[in-house]
């Protein structure tokens, strides 16, 4: 945990993860474990941040020079998935979701799904959630014996 870091309420960080110096974190953020925080990064409020993701803020690294970093901003209610990376400059808007094991390269509207290696847009993120939906609702019929 670097200094100056500001947690909000209700936040969950796992075993192993690296908050940087300046970082700051909104109210119920969850951080799971392995995962890597850059300094002066920011998440908004109910972020998720997978296990063993990276957000970067250094786009030329090593420079040691803050003065030449970009941290990135998280918008509320955005999941990065495991092993998700996105590099330094890049944004991810509210309500935003970046796949398991994708490379965020470029700024990720609000309310749109990205997955891949450079990440591209998937779908919105209303379908997403529907589609979230319907599993739950399918894996608690399969385990009622329906």
């Amino acid at each position: 945990m670097g200094a100056d870091v500001n947690i909000g309420k209700e936040c969950s960080i796992g075993a192993l993860a690296h908050i940087g110096r300046k970082v700051t974190l909104g109210d119920a953020c969850r951080v799971q474990g392995g995962a890597y925080i850059a300094d002066e990064c920011e998440l908004g409020d109910r972020v998720f941040i997978g296990p063993n993701a990276t957000i970067l803020n250094d786009k030329y690294p090593p420079s040691r020079n803050p003065l030449q970093w970009q941290p990135v901003q998280i918008g509320n209610d955005s999941v990065i998935g495991g092993g998700a990376t996105v590099i330094a400059g890049c944004s991810v808007g509210n309500n935003a979701v970046l796949g398991a094991g994708s490379t965020l390269t470029r700024n990720l509207p609000d309310n749109e799904v990205w997955a891949g290696n450079p990440a591209v847009f998937l779908m919105m993120r209303n379908v997403y959630n529907e589609k979230q939906l319907q599993l739950k609702i399918e894996t608690a019929n399969s385990e009622q014996g329906e």
